[in-house]
């Protein structure tokens, strides 16, 4: 599992670089820094490997903020989510920092031994690589219970799907998400792994709904990216199709775009 001091520095480096960036727009601007990269700062590093450099999570962080937030007019007026934008830039510019075998196990990439673990991708690139040799239908020696609880290879964020429902209830409680939204990506993931049931080629087409719901970051971009209240649906019909079709392509892309496990 991910410990606090692994994660401290990433989340004082993207709040540091976008923040001071806000501070520069703010003053430019001539107006007050708004609150939301308080939220940004904090997802920002929730989406990347645990042992992903500083120095680029100063550039993504400072990319996110600048081109998916800042030039469209800063907060309530951008198209993108800024976390989901810094991750984005960090696949596309930096790719061996966010993909391969060692990023997503704390030490590895520097040498360092792991304690009753193994060196390895996450588990869908697991999955997709080896999908004739699953091991209770996912190739690898986790159980579900461990996909709850986090004990397995990811994103610092994505591991554990029981710190993902909680945050989830007091995102719904305090009226910040959307469970029309959330319930809607699962149900959305859910019509599309059926279907990839009817029509599995292969073990990874049959991998069964509930299963994609513990895997990868789907519990997490269902609960913190698609209610983000800026680019997300504002009426109650349109929040039941916004999150339908999310869920739909998250498990389309995952299943059958095999350059992208793990998205």
């Amino acid at each position: 599992m991910v410990r606090i001091s692994e994660v401290i520095p990433i989340v004082v480096v993207s709040y540091v670089t976008g923040l001071s960036i806000e501070f520069f727009f703010a003053q430019v601007r001539g107006h007050d820094v708004n609150e939301g990269f308080l939220v940004s700062g904090l997802l920002i590093p929730l989406v990347m490997p645990v042992d992903v450099p500083l120095w680029t999570v100063v550039i993504a962080t400072a990319f996110a903020v600048v081109i998916g937030k800042e030039v469209f007019g800063g907060t309530g007026m951008n198209i993108m989510n800024p976390a989901l934008t810094a991750r984005a830039f960090l696949f596309f510019a930096y790719p061996s920092q966010m993909s391969g075998e060692k990023v997503w196990i704390a030490g590895l990439t520097d040498g360092q031994g792991v304690v009753d673990g193994f060196s390895g991708s996450t588990i869908l690139g697991q999955a997709a690589a080896n999908s004739k040799e699953f091991v209770d239908g996912l190739g690898h020696p986790y159980s579900i219970w461990d996909m709850f609880i986090g004990t397995i290879p990811g994103s610092i964020g994505e591991t554990s799907v029981l710190a993902i429902l909680i945050g989830a209830f007091i995102l719904i409680y305090t009226g910040v998400g959307s469970w029309r939204i959330i319930a809607s990506v699962f149900a959305g993931g859910m019509a599309m792994a059926l279907l990839l049931n009817v029509f599995a080629v292969n073990e990874f087409m049959r991998i069964p709904f509930w299963e994609h719901w513990f895997l990868g970051g789907f519990a997490f971009g269902a609960v913190y990216m698609a209610t983000d209240p800026v680019t997300a649906a504002q009426t109650s019909k349109g929040k039941w199709i916004y999150g339908f079709l999310i869920g739909l392509m998250a498990i389309l892309i995952r299943v059958l775009n095999p350059a992208y496990p793990k998205e």
